[in-house]
């Protein structure tokens, strides 16, 4: 038996199945681990959020912000954006319950010494805290009004972490550092327009995983978000989306031993230039 983390999919079904062909993936024994963003950009998002979906018990995935957007356009609180790749679920017969299932996905996940989160921790968060603030949002997602967390959940402020930040801001920043972090200031404020390798930094920031003595140190955690930052390997941080939409590579690692699995993925091409 093992468990498998596995990279931003985005609606890359065919990279998926190739993946799982190549770690010899045996659904009865083995689990995988998603990093979040199972759908959109990506040619087959209805195929992809199926499949993940049926695999039930032996699969654990966090949301990304490509998976809370589809749930904000299906709940008419936003508009598809050029390149989406969403209509299908929107207009698919069990569209409610593939909404649903999403909807009732961690935040962030911890298990056997591992965590995993689709974007980042503010330096302020141990593990253990971040998976009580995650859970917070997490309540409010599945929870009868869910709507009115989906209606105000977008923007970019408040900037950084504060312990007495209360409703709506507690949470739009709890999301925003899970689903949307690259950057950040070593007091914890975030920067969103920085979306390159993290080469040319805006003055005062660094890649969340380097700021010093953040308190989720020492703790390895799995992450996904940044295609331009590739695949990124040390002692307490993995990163696994190595761009398989824009034609790069799939990437996934065998938790056990840290063996990393790699797919070609050349014949696959996003829509846009990568971005949020």
């Amino acid at each position: 038996m093992a468990t498998y983390a596995i990279g931003d999919i985005q609606g890359c079904f065919e990279a998926l199945q190739r993946m799982l062909a190549l770690i010899e993936f045996e659904p009865t024994q083995d689990r995988l681990w998603f990093v979040g963003d199972l759908v959109n950009r990506g040619p087959d998002s209805l195929a992809a959020l199926r499949f993940i979906k049926d695999l039930g018990d032996g699969a654990v995935s966090v949301l990304g912000n490509h998976d809370l957007h589809l749930l904000t356009v299906a709940a008419g609180f936003a508009r598809l954006h050029r390149g989406d790749t969403l209509s299908e679920i929107l207009e698919a017969p069990d569209r409610e319950d593939l909404l649903h299932w999403l909807r009732t996905r961690k935040l962030m996940h911890a298990e056997d010494g591992w965590a995993m989160v689709h974007a980042g921790l503010l330096p302020q968060w141990s593990v253990e805290q971040a998976l009580a603030l995650a859970q917070e949002v997490e309540c409010a997602l599945a929870g009868p009004d869910y709507l009115d967390l989906l209606s105000t959940m977008y923007g970019n402020q408040p900037e950084e972490w504060r312990d007495d930040l209360a409703g709506m801001d507690r949470l739009r920043v709890i999301i925003n550092a899970m689903t949307r972090l690259r950057l950040c200031s070593r007091s914890g404020r975030m920067e969103f327009r920085h979306k390159s390798a993290p080469r040319s930094l805006p003055e005062g920031y660094f890649p969340w995983y380097a700021i010093p003595g953040r308190q989720s140190a020492g703790h390895p955690i799995i992450f996904g978000h940044w295609s331009t930052l590739g695949l990124h390997a040390s002692k307490d941080v993995v990163a696994l989306d190595s761009g398989c939409l824009w034609g790069n590579a799939l990437s996934a690692m065998r938790l056990h031993d840290r063996k990393i699995f790699q797919i070609d993925c050349a014949g696959m091409r996003g829509t846009t230039s990568p971005d949020d």
